[in-house]
């Protein structure tokens, strides 16, 4: 079967602006939605709530605030997302009213969620899909903010800090969920870096030492190396955001994943191109940069890269990550 990968969706902001003058298929090209259907399920990162209610977070240093309007639950349908992690610094961004609103009206729409839940347990617990005959257990884990962090009588992220070793209740987690394919989707690390932190490696090392067959990224907003089974960042999949000229956040990679009876086997990596509120493939010479930044990106990390019709391709392996880097 293959799963489909996307990184952060923002749906927020100037997006939610177009979703409330444009219907939702105006935001993604004919042939992203082409692409997501060559997947059995689909999971990308939801960096935003979906509500109508809910007042700013009370942090006069906290700069970005992203909500979305109750037609981006159209939207995701529409690309057919099967699941979406809610584990990051902006699903709490207006509040328990508006992230319950986001979990009510993600359910209705038959949508899975994981990382973000009424209290801690709700938070922690992993979403559970099915497709091929096979079953996919799906942990999402936060490292920033703290402030976010469900507790027991209130609703929030799954946070923990991230390091090797993990967290008690995340190992346990990770490795009681009997699922065919365990995947864990951490959003980690700082903003706008090229490459995973020491930390980061040594986090994924953990994970897949408690029991993660998958671990698929995302914070930095553009597209990290592989390593192993380990797919470090995703990058941006749709948003509104600036775009910086060096390391072109607007310019990523749409993710499908073949797994086997032994889990992860073949990465497909093609290049995408985000503009204001809209998604298409990449082409020309934005694909070609897209695909040489990630060949070199996993070269880094000793991870050959086979280029062919358009898509990188990646075998994966079984190796741990490495826990030792020379990056902090």
């Amino acid at each position: 079967m293959k799963l489909a990968l996307a990184g952060d969706t923002m749906l927020g902001r100037g997006v939610g602006d177009v979703l409330e003058r444009k219907p939702p298929s105006a935001l993604v090209a004919p042939e992203i939605l082409e692409l997501a259907r060559e997947a059995d399920l689909f999971l990308l990162n939801l960096e935003c709530c979906i509500s109508d209610r809910g007042e700013r977070w009370p942090d006069p240093r906290k700069q970005f605030f992203f909500r979305a309007p109750p037609a981006a639950v159209e939207l995701l349908e529409i690309l057919g997302v099967d699941c979406v992690t809610l584990a990051n610094n902006h699903a709490l961004d207006y509040g328990e009213p508006a992230l319950l609103d986001t979990l009510d009206r993600l359910h209705e729409a038959g949508i899975r969620t994981a990382g973000a839940g009424a209290d801690a347990e709700a938070a922690r617990r992993p979403a559970l899909l099915e497709a091929a005959g096979m079953q996919i257990a799906v942990v999402s884990v936060s490292d920033h903010p703290p402030e976010y962090a469900a507790t027991g009588d209130r609703a929030g992220i799954a946070f923990a800090e991230l390091a090797d070793p993990l967290p008690r209740w995340l190992a346990e987690t990770i490795g009681g969920t009997g699922a065919d394919v365990v995947l864990v989707s951490p959003h980690w690390g700082p903003n706008m870096i090229q490459r995973p932190l020491g930390r980061v490696r040594a986090a994924a090392g953990a994970f897949l030492a408690a029991g993660a067959t998958l671990v698929a990224g995302h914070s930095a907003h553009v597209f990290h190396g592989v390593e192993g089974r380990v797919l470090y960042d995703l990058g941006d999949f749709l948003d509104d955001y600036a775009v910086d000229p060096r390391l072109r956040n607007d310019l990523g990679l749409f993710f499908l994943v073949t797994l086997g009876p032994d889990g992860p086997t073949l990465l497909e990596a093609v290049p995408i191109r985000l503009a204001y509120a809209h998604t298409r493939l990449a082409e020309r010479d934005d694909a070609a940069w897209i695909l040489r930044r990630f060949r070199a990106a996993c070269a880094e990390l000793g991870t050959e890269v086979d280029l062919a019709g358009g898509r990188a391709t990646v075998v994966l392996g079984t190796s741990v990550a490495s826990t030792t880097s020379r990056n902090p």
